[in-house]
Order: C-alpha cells, then structure tokens, then sequence
C-alpha cells in the first residue's frame, strides 16, 4: 500500500493553500454536521418520537457506520485514488444530508444517518491522506497536521452554537440542508484544484471490512440494549459475545492476509499504539460533555435551543484560542508535553463538570469548567493527530491516517453506548424530573471524567514516557 510522500516540487503554494482549504472545509463540515446533530437532539427526539434509548442511535448510527468503514475507505484511496475518493464521498455525504433533512420518521432518519457515515468514512480518510502528500515531510506538514486536528476541537464547539441557533429560530432540518450547497461547491473544487494521487495495484479486503464493522455495530448495539432492557436480555448480551467473536476473528484475519486493512506492523511503536488508545479514550470520554450538556441545558436549567447553543461559546472561545497558540506550544516544549497538559486540563474540567446538580448556576458549575475543558481538547485534538501518523512507514501511511480516524470514530460511538448505560442507571430517587435528569447527567459526566483520566495515563506512560517521541516523532519509521 505505498503513497508518495509529496507531490512534484513545482508544486505552487497557492496551490498548497488551495488543498488545505478545500480539505480543512470537508473536514469542518463532517464536524459540524455532528456537532450541529447532538444540539438539536431535543428537538428531533420532540419532532419524531424517539425514545430517551433510542434517541443515541442518532449519533451511534452514524459513528458506527463511519468508524466501522473507515479503514475500507482508507484502502480504497490507495487503490482508486484520493482525488476521486474524496469526491466520491462528498457526493455521498451530500445526498445523505438531504434525505435527513426531509426524514419523515426516526427509522428513516436513522438509516439515513448510517448512509452519511458511509460517506464520512470515504472522505475523512482521504483529507488527511491528500495533506500527506501535499506537503513535505517535517515542519510544513506538521503544521498542516495541526490544522486539520484544532479543525476536529474547533468545529464541535462551533456546530454547537450554530446547531443551537437554527434548531430554535428555524429548524433541526436545516442543519443538514446547508450541507448541500456547501458540499456541491466542495466537490466542483476538489475536481478543479486537488490532483488525483497514484494508485496501488493491490485489491481490498472485503473480509475484513466486514468483520471489523460487524464487530463494532455489535458491541455498541449491545450496550445500547443493556440501558433499554437490562444486561441479562438476549437483547444485550447475545451481541456483545458476537462482537467478541467478530472482533476476534477481524484480527486473526488481518494477521494473516497479505493485503490487511490493519497492518498490525502499526501497533509495533509503542508510542503510536498509546495515541491510538488515547484518542479512542479521549473522545469515548468527551462525547459526554456535547450529548448531556445539552441535555441539561435544556432539560434543568430551562434554555431554549438557541440559548444552550450559545451556552456553549466560552469553550467555543477558549479552545479556538489554545488551537491556535497549540503549534507554538509543540515547538516550544514538544508534541508529547503538550498532549499531555492538554489531556489533564481536560481531567480537570470534566471532573468539575461533573458537579452540577439541579440548583446549579450557569456561571459558576458550567460556563467556567467548560472554559477548561475547551482549553484541554484545544491543546489535545492536534498532537493526538501528530502522535498517530508520526514516524509511519511510507506505505503505511494510508493505513494510519484510517486507524486515526477510526480511533475518533469508534471513540465516540463506544463511549456513547458506555455512558448511556450510566445515565440509564443512575437514579436521584427523588421522583422529581429535574433533580433526576441532572443527577443522571452528572454521574454520565463522572464516568466520562474517568474515561479521559485512563487517557491520559495512557499518554504518560506510553507517550511521554517514550524513547522514540522524545528523540525525534517526525523521524520516518525503520520498522
């Protein structure tokens, strides 16, 4: 699976500035559209009778299609081209936005949302793939790289405000309907400025595809049904042991075929395998603050859409700044530092969160820990990113830029499932509405404060501690 590493040295830097625009918008619209989603949760659940279970599978349908395919979109722009993947899954994207936007029921709706998935896991790829081969190795891509993580931070925490905004002054429909001209002028781009890169003559593997998103939409399935009906039904633990026997069966198939979607040879460096953990840990503990918050909100403090959106702004702010000021910090005292203050900035916001209760103020038990949090994932997201393609072979490199992505991905959907078994059994007692959905968001939110502090242990030991991050981490791989 080999790609160059850089286009012709004629390359203009316009045309440079071009690539990155183009690929930075894409990846800010995927964001977006799911930052945008999970603000006006509320509503959809109102407009087309989701339960408070299946209310999840809004995002987790999406989540397990684009996570669970990701890695078969990474290999299939080795073997057709990026250029062409890249347009491929905007136009996908695009036609799935639409049909969510005139969905006229939560299976529908839901569907559609799994069909969006499938083109995210396309395109998202194929952006960090073209930045690649775009720029050249060492300082111009790093910063490029960094761009595209602060791109993840900065974008959720805009699609919340914007999501907020149209759900109450328009509709949660229109979320999704400025996907189409944004999309359509995206794909007339790509087409006019973004070269098509070589293609590998290998083949894909099917086999694997289908037992890595297989395994994924088993084990997630299952604890989605564990919050609905309890862990001794069927309906619960009859998918997570296939998940386990899926899962299992995905990597001995990958150990063995000759063309993998997974090189396990990835998981050799000690420091790219913790990034791996780290993110999937990272945002399986970060999604409790975008899919509660809102809840809560809403649901106890008494905000309209509108208002929770812009509720959101002081992370908003704040993590735009720390993307901003991140490369900065990575040259001053390393990628590897700087993940990790990122990471425990992070603990400390969420641990603080996780305190409110149905008498708390917005000021003082939101607005303030969120301006934490929002400076944690700001100095987090872009050496994440860094951490996970760093020092990649040349014809691995594909391969790393999907298991990024899937880590992102499958992050968040797991996580989801996880805290919705939380909340699910979490209980005031009390009998009052209020006090009960604010303890259960509460406790979620305690759970995911855990889930971030694993993280970042991981990144101490695996990471920090590391001899080949502190030597060199954009050194080409010897592996």
């Amino acid at each position: 699976m080999k790609i160059s590493t850089s286009l012709p040295t004629t390359e203009s830097a316009q045309h440079k500035k071009a690539v990155l625009l183009i690929v930075l918008a894409s990846y800010l619209m995927i964001v977006l559209d799911i930052s945008i989603v999970i603000t006006g949760l509320p509503k959809i659940r109102d407009s087309l009778g989701f339960t408070a279970a299946t209310l999840s599978w809004v995002h987790t349908a999406y989540t397990l299609s684009f996570g669970g395919l990701l890695m078969a979109g990474a290999r299939a722009g080795d073997l057709f081209g990026r250029q062409r993947m890249f347009v491929l899954g905007l136009t996908i994207f695009v036609l799935a936005s639409l049909a969510i936007g005139l969905a006229p029921s939560p299976g529908f709706l839901v569907a559609a949302r799994a069909m969006q998935g499938m083109g995210s896991a396309i395109l998202a790829p194929a952006t960090l793939a073209l930045l690649s081969v775009t720029f050249t190795e060492g300082v111009e891509r790093t910063k490029a790289l960094g761009w595209y993580g602060a791109t993840a931070g900065v974008g959720a925490s805009i699609g919340m405000v914007l999501g907020g905004v149209l759900a109450d002054l328009l509709s949660w429909r229109v979320g999704f309907f400025i996907n189409v001209p944004l999309g359509i002028a995206l794909i007339w781009a790509a087409v006019r400025f973004i070269k098509e890169t070589p293609r590998d003559p290998g083949k894909l593997d099917f086999a694997g595809a289908i037992l890595s998103t297989l395994g994924m939409v088993s084990l997630v399935y299952g604890l989605v049904e564990a919050a609905e009906t309890g862990w001794s039904s069927l309906h619960s633990w009859v998918p997570l042991l296939a998940s386990v026997v899926l899962l299992i069966a995905f990597f001995v198939h990958e150990s063995q075929t000759s063309q993998p979607l997974l090189p396990l040879r990835l998981f050799s460096n000690r420091a790219r395998s913790g990034a791996y953990a780290a993110r999937l840990l990272f945002l399986a503990g970060v999604i409790g603050f975008w899919f509660y918050l809102t809840q809560y909100l809403q649901g106890v403090l008494g905000m309209r859409p509108l208002q929770a959106g812009m509720a959101f702004l002081p992370a908003t702010l704040v993590q735009l700044f720390a993307a901003m000021w991140v490369s900065r910090m990575t040259q001053r005292i390393g990628n590897e530092r700087t993940l990790a203050i990122g990471m425990a900035i992070t603990v400390v916001g969420m641990t603080w969160l996780a305190q409110i209760d149905a008498a708390s103020s917005y000021v003082i038990s939101v607005a303030l820990p969120m301006m934490v949090l929002g400076m944690g994932q700001g100095l987090t997201l872009s050496p994440l990113t860094i951490a996970g393609v760093a020092g990649v072979a040349a014809q691995d490199a594909g391969a790393a830029s999907g298991l990024v992505n899937t880590s992102h991905q499958l992050g968040g959907s797991v996580g989801l499932a996880m805290l919705v078994v939380v909340f699910s059994l979490s209980n005031s007692h009390t009998g009052d509405a209020k006090i009960d959905l604010a303890h259960r968001v509460a406790s979620s939110l305690g759970a995911s404060a855990m889930l971030l502090l694993v993280a970042l242990i991981i990144v101490l030991i695996f990471i920090v501690r590391s001899p080949t991050t502190r030597s060199n981490p954009f050194s080409p791989s010897t592996e």
